[in-house]
């Protein structure tokens, strides 16, 4: 019975437990897969520092040593960030070891490149813990949903900005209290830049729109807005990615949205994630779920572990690697059509209205509902939602808005799924 060796890069949150699960699993690991497994090496950082429960003897603080050791099989890297990582994994590949990643950075820049790799030297290279933790996402865009032609990816996938704005939402704190209580439960990291800029659900935007389109998407194609607040219409704010397939380009973008209080990912609250998909056979499917965490994240590394032996016994590794055989162009944010919902502060006399109604026509932006609220001093306020427009026609009418005098503020402006 041949026993997989694996070689951990990284022993923090994710890969403590990985290990601890891999340990868990020892025993079901052959009615699973047909093999034995075990870590044989784990790279760290510090040898000297004490990890309760694991084995001082498989540490290393070389990478070397691992891909070095003929008898790994499978690098699992947990590391996170662009290099290292890039290296180890490109010369992991190169040596004819199967990969395991959850490392969304590096995927959003040079997946595609990282994929070819691993076709030419026929191994796997797994990645289902880059997006969405324990959901599994990219396993059913890569394999059970491959009979559809996906048009439509739209998810809520950052756990933390999702917590913040259930709390601001329901409870009313502000921005700085719902992120200081995330912080405190650990959902939100000691710098949460990536997170409440949206820069780590604009990096899984561009991994799953690559594997839902067939087509290279990289996370600068991916534009992308920091979470602000609103509430009105009865409707909720959810920080969303959105990747959609349309005939002009991909649409890819993480966006601040009101959501009607009857979509489904309306209802998905704290640090939970969700993934709405649209396909032309299966119409609308959702996965819902945990998006981080130890065990989440771990559960869908060792799920693409399994999935590695699987391929080792039965000597089919490489089977599925890179899917871009299209070229699609992606759309610059200006060409992008959205529902706007805008807030503004205006002098309260005849003909206002008419006059911002005027400028949204003159730049083709078509206006949806308009409700009117008497405020004092002469003000009123003027909540605005838009049709579907061009995102470079709302500026425009934006721009003109502010320079008329009977325009004091625009308060906000947001957009509508």
């Amino acid at each position: 019975m041949k026993t997989v060796k694996i070689g951990l890069l990284g022993l923090g949150t994710v890969g403590g437990g990985v290990y601890k699960l891999v340990e868990r699993q020892k025993s079901e690991m052959v009615s699973k897969t047909g093999a034995d497994v075990e870590i044989a090496k784990i790279l760290v950082h510090n040898r000297n520092k004490k990890r309760e429960g694991i084995d001082e003897s498989l540490l290393t603080d070389q990478w070397k040593d691992i891909i070095e050791d003929k008898e790994i099989d499978i690098v699992v890297e947990v590391m996170g960030g662009i290099e290292p990582a890039k290296t180890i994994i490109t010369e992991a590949l190169k040596a004819g070891k199967n990969v395991v990643t959850a490392n969304k950075d590096l995927l959003a820049v040079c997946g595609e490149d990282l994929l070819e790799i691993a076709a030419a030297h026929h191994v796997d290279l797994m990645f289902e813990a880059a997006v969405a933790g324990g959901i599994p996402i990219m396993r059913p865009l890569r394999q059970c949903l491959a009979g559809n032609e996906i048009t439509e990816v739209t998810g809520i996938v950052n756990g933390t900005t999702n917590y913040i704005l259930t709390k601001m939402f329901e409870l009313g704190m502000s921005f700085e209290e719902a992120l200081a209580k995330a912080t405190e439960l650990g959902y939100a990291e000691a710098d949460p830049t990536a997170d409440i800029e949206g820069l780590d659900a604009g990096r899984k935007v561009a991994i799953m729109a690559t594997s839902a389109f067939h087509s290279k998407v990289v996370f600068d194609d991916v534009h992308i807005e920091d979470i602000k607040y609103a509430k009105e219409f009865d409707s909720v704010i959810k920080l969303i990615g959105i990747a959609r397939n349309t005939e002009s380009g991909i649409e890819a973008c993480v966006y601040p949205m009101l959501l009607s209080s009857e979509h489904p990912l309306a209802s998905v609250r704290n640090s939970f994630n969700a993934v709405f998909v649209h396909g032309d056979a299966v119409d609308d499917v959702m996965f819902y779920g945990r998006g981080a965490g130890e065990f989440p994240t771990a559960s869908a590394v060792m799920g693409d572990i399994i999935d590695v032996i699987r391929d080792m016994v039965n000597g089919c590794t490489g089977r599925i690697s890179n899917t871009c055989y299209r070229e699609l162009p992606v759309k610059k944010c200006r060409d992008i059509r959205s529902k706007f919902f805008l807030r503004m502060q205006v002098e309260n006399r005849p003909g206002v209205l008419a006059s911002i109604a005027s400028v949204f026509g003159e730049h083709k932006v078509s206006i949806n509902k308009v409700v009117q609220k008497i405020i004092t001093d002469g003000m009123a306020e003027v909540v605005i939602v838009t049709d579907a427009v061009k995102e470079y026609h709302m500026q425009d009418a934006q721009e003109e808005l502010l320079r008329m005098p009977i325009v004091k503020e625009i308060s906000s402006v947001i957009r509508e799924y």
